[in-house]
């Protein structure tokens, strides 16, 4: 543990280059996740990194903790050329990053968490610690009990404690991801005014959130990625001078902007029939770290497909599961075909026609181990034609595999593969397949092309058009506005576990930002 008085990273000069990416590309199977960008964060300010889902965002905190290299061009710390290699190496160059999903030991106290990683070879410095922590509880406010047990603090003392260890580390750079994402109002305040005092002590500190009255109160500075690229920069000068309703908007335009998504490219729609599914005033329990839905109403009618929008993390795996029966109502209503599902199981709920295709295509979805054959029958267990009298039919089974594998271009060298050796493409074609055996009136998807390449994305894509022109209802969750645009007759945008508002679909360039004005709270983008 090095003094602060002795430090290895004495702070730069206010405005000074801090650390900075120049020309920076990274590729991953099938996407370009950051392309060709280059942004500069500086001494003394408060860095706001903002972005959709897929924006890049978390490639660009990745390289710059050391979890990733660049496959063009450099990082910068110091206006110096680096290359971090490793979370270690980041560290040794003066940066640190918090995480949206905390990385202390709940089984240690907070002084053996602070000392983590520190040299092995003496005795951890309890007297250093106890005298840097009493300055840092003095210049920043922070609480910071050592020897109280972390796992029992708040998720704001957890966050408190996360950051005294990147300054006792005498870093320069702060990286806090999504750092409110979890606090109250009245704690997220807390950690602006702490962040201020940060900057105002000659830090850099990158502040990534999705909410931009967070980043119009809290940051100097506020850089825009979109789809991997560098769309704008608010430099401190402009957004001083701006009101926060001036500056949200500017932040939407530069966010979604126009999208890709022309009317051509959309699915050609029909009248739709009448309403397969209605959820009507449906809430459930949250959490710590769980969100709960509030009063979510919705209909799918059948030929439509219903889009639900939203930053990631907004309640759409919980309203998926809770529709699926994987997850308990408390209050409100699922109506299929007008039956209430409200007490049905998961089970019940397939057989009378509702299906789920899960976010999670390996943990959830399948038995990676299982092969094809198994997979494509898992939540058949017990039933005919695959059991007759409790007992297994491998060969119906197997001639089920083989059918689906036919009828859905899988690509595997048979159906006794086990399916986690499968492509994420042709897994989801697998999970595809088994979701519409049968009698498939309801399809509720959650992410279905998230982490596929862009030949997977298209044919997912050309199935769901399919699946609602053949008269079934979707409802398709997605990150993707584009995907939304192209595919929706109607978008829902969920926020914070309520339904904000929905819109009827027509295509033109403005819809990207109408559903990002609703993903940001502005109730009139849906008139």
């Amino acid at each position: 543990m090095r003094d602060l008085a002795r430090s290895d990273h004495p702070l730069p000069a206010k405005g000074a280059d801090a650390v900075g990416l120049v020309n920076v590309t990274k590729r991953f199977p099938g996407v370009v996740a950051v392309d060709d960008v280059s942004l500069t964060v500086r001494a003394g300010e408060v860095h706001v990194l903002l972005g959709e889902n897929g924006a890049g965002k978390s490639t660009i905190v990745g390289m710059l903790a050391g979890l990733q290299e660049p496959d063009n061009g450099h990082l910068t710390v110091g206006g110096g050329r680096v290359r971090l290699t490793s979370p270690s190496g980041s560290l040794e160059a003066g940066i640190s990053t918090v995480f949206q999903h905390g990385m202390l030991v709940p089984t240690l106290t907070v002084f053996e968490n602070l000392v983590l990683g520190d040299t092995w070879w003496h005795r951890p410095p309890r007297a250093l610690v106890e005298r840097r922590i009493a300055e840092l509880q003095r210049d920043f406010g922070l609480d910071v009990p050592l020897d109280a047990l972390t796992g029992e603090l708040s998720l704001g003392q957890q966050q408190q404690i996360e950051i005294a260890r990147a300054l006792l580390r005498d870093s320069t750079v702060l990286i806090l991801d999504e750092a409110t994402s979890m606090l109250t109002p009245a704690g997220a305040d807390e950690l602006g005014a702490r962040m201020r005092l940060l900057a105002g002590r000659g830090l850099a500190v990158i502040f990534i959130t999705h909410k931009l009255s967070e980043a119009y109160r809290f940051g100097d500075r506020i850089s825009v990625l979109k789809q991997g690229q560098f769309a704008g920069e608010i430099p401190p000068e402009e957004l001083r001078g701006q009101t926060e309703v001036d500056a949200v908007e500017h932040m939407v335009r530069l966010m979604f902007g126009t999208g890709s998504a022309a009317p051509a490219s959309r699915r050609a729609t029909r009248a739709p029939g009448p309403v397969r599914l209605a959820v009507d005033a449906l809430r459930t329990e949250g959490g710590a770290e769980v969100l709960a839905l509030r009063d979510i109403s919705l209909e799918v009618r059948e030929g439509e497909v219903l889009g639900v929008a939203g930053i990631d993390g907004n309640g759409q795996k919980q309203l998926a599961e809770a529709l699926a029966g994987q997850r308990p109502i408390t209050q409100g209503s699922v109506l299929l075909d007008g039956t209430d599902l409200g007490r049905a199981s998961v089970a019940e709920r397939r057989r009378r026609g509702l299906r789920y295709l899960t976010d999670d295509r390996l943990s959830e979805g399948s038995v990676g181990a299982f092969p094809v054959s198994e997979n494509t029958v898992l939540k058949e267990i017990g039933a005919p034609p695959f059991w007759t009298a409790g007992f297994e039919r491998p060969g119906r089974i197997a001639a089920h595999a083989r059918d689906l594998i036919s009828t859905y271009a899988v690509r595997t060298p048979g159906e006794a593969t086990p399916i986690g050796h499968l492509s994420g493409g042709n897994i989801q074609k697998v999970l595809l397949g088994r979701e519409l055996t049968g009698d498939a009136r309801v399809v509720v998807f959650n992410k279905p092309t998230y982490g596929l390449d862009m030949q997977n994305i298209t044919a997912s894509r050309k199935r769901m058009r399919e699946i609602a022109e053949d008269g079934r209802a979707v409802l398709l969750i997605s990150t993707d506005l584009d995907e939304l645009i192209e595919l929706a007759d109607r978008i829902a945008v969920i926020v914070e576990g309520r339904i904000r508002g929905t819109l009827d679909n027509d295509g033109s360039g403005e819809m990207r930002l109408r559903i990002g004005r609703l993903m940001v709270g502005d109730l009139e983008a849906a008139s």
